[in-house]
């Protein structure tokens, strides 16, 4: 996880890097990482924001709109912000546009 070059004051950690079962469903995951006792999850997986209820949970959650290191790089202030804001309970989507595509003009 690249992002973590972002947060280099914070304890970053992968779901692999915690052995954390790869089938484990969403609410699972947000359960393990808070048993484990992190603040903040960061994720790319833009369905958990909707899948998920943040009442009454001990760490709050960061969704990226990419998962494409590429695209994410370009948004590190942004990242760092909401990672060093975040509240329990709280959740942040991060909007990162696809770069569009350089047109072709047909002559």
């Amino acid at each position: 996880m690249k992002v973590r070059t972002f947060l280099p004051t914070h304890e970053v950690k992968t779901v692999v890097e915690m052995n954390w079962p790869p089938q484990l469903e969403n609410g699972e995951l947000l359960r393990a990482a808070e048993d484990a006792g992190f603040d903040v999850f960061v994720t790319s997986d833009q369905n958990i924001r909707f899948q998920q209820n943040l009442t009454g949970r001990k760490l709050a959650l960061v969704t990226l709109g990419s998962n494409s290191w590429k695209i994410v790089a370009g948004h590190k202030a942004e990242i760092v912000a909401f990672v060093e804001s975040a509240a329990s309970g709280s959740r942040h989507f991060i909007k990162i546009p696809r770069p569009s595509k350089p047109q072709t003009r047909r002559t």
